[in-house]
């Protein structure tokens, strides 16, 4: 989930602060010789600040050089401790085994972080005011979605039948569909894969029947007709389709099986209220079909061995 989240920063960080970003998961950025040095800045992203591989991966880091940033929720934790400099979510403790709450503050400050560089570099004051002014509303949107919390259980009701999910988004919301895949997965155990919905045609589409729901997130942005289009290609297949789509969109309603409605926000903090109901959503599949959502099998809420 960090490492979504850290996809998502990728965007925010390009496209506001002009600042070249690659993200990698810490267990593969040990292994692979990244090329960094003094002039690079390497953020650490980690809830619990105590993962093995997080915590190599800024060791190599430092060793290199690099100046090391981290964003952690767990205050005092040896990732805290052990970075140059950083930001705590200040989520308060995080009892579930799968990441909520951390994951949306994640978004939220890598959002600051990307208006902070921004300010440093080429963006305009009316930008950083907007991003400021939206920010502040997103408690607000959040409740909207919160309200709607006996609807989306109705859906999960509806497809905990499915045993396989696909998940497809575009742009900022790519991430968010493996983050909500992941959370399927992780607390009502059924198979959920997510692809960027410009790739479905080089092979998921093949899985695709009418057994085989589609999750797409899908609000009225840069990419929306893009979306559209895939939306289209499923439901040509007998796919049945839910959307995540922004309030008031009724292109949206004609099209998908079933729809989950979103407030409009700037694109770059869509991912924040996206990521919601997709939230609830594994979280009622899970509870319906009598799984224990806090503490899901197999998994732990800090992986502190490699």
């Amino acid at each position: 989930s960090a490492y979504y989240a850290g996809l998502v920063g990728k965007y925010m960080i390009e496209e506001y602060a002009g600042l070249p970003t690659e993200v990698d998961v810490a267990s593969e950025f040990r292994y692979r010789q990244p090329i960094i040095g003094p002039k690079t800045g390497v953020l650490v992203i980690s809830q619990s600040g105590e993962t093995a591989d997080t915590l190599a991966a800024l060791r190599e880091a430092k060793r290199k050089g690099a100046l090391t940033l981290g964003i952690v929720n767990v205050i005092g934790s040896t990732v805290a401790r052990e970075v140059d400099a950083g930001i705590y979510n200040y989520a308060g403790p995080e009892i579930g085994v799968a990441t909520t709450k951390a994951f949306i503050s994640q978004l939220t400050v890598l959002a600051l972080l990307a208006l902070f560089f921004g300010r440093q570099r080429k963006m305009s004051p009316v930008t950083g005011q907007r991003i400021v002014k939206e920010l502040k509303n997103l408690p607000a949107l959040v409740r909207v979605i919160l309200k709607q919390n006996d609807e989306i259980k109705k859906l999960a009701r509806k497809y905990k039948k499915y045993s396989n999910f696909l998940y497809l988004g575009r742009k900022y919301n790519f991430p968010i569909a493996l983050e909500g895949a992941l959370k399927l997965k992780e607390i009502s155990y059924r198979h959920a894969e997510a692809y960027a919905a410009g790739e479905m045609k080089h092979g998921p589409i093949a899985l695709i029947d009418k057994n085989f729901p589609s999750l797409f997130i899908v609000p009225q942005d840069s990419v929306y007709e893009k979306m559209i289009s895939n939306i289209q290609e499923i439901k040509a297949r007998g796919g049945p389709v839910i959307a995540v789509a922004t309030r008031g969109d009724k292109k949206i309603g004609q099209m998908a099986d079933d729809v989950i409605y979103i407030p409009k926000t700037l694109e770059m903090l869509t991912p924040i209220i996206s990521a919601i109901p997709l939230q609830l959503f594994a979280y009622h599949i899970g509870t319906l079909s009598g799984c224990d959502v806090d503490k899901p099998r197999n998994l732990a809420k800090s992986v502190t061995v490699e």
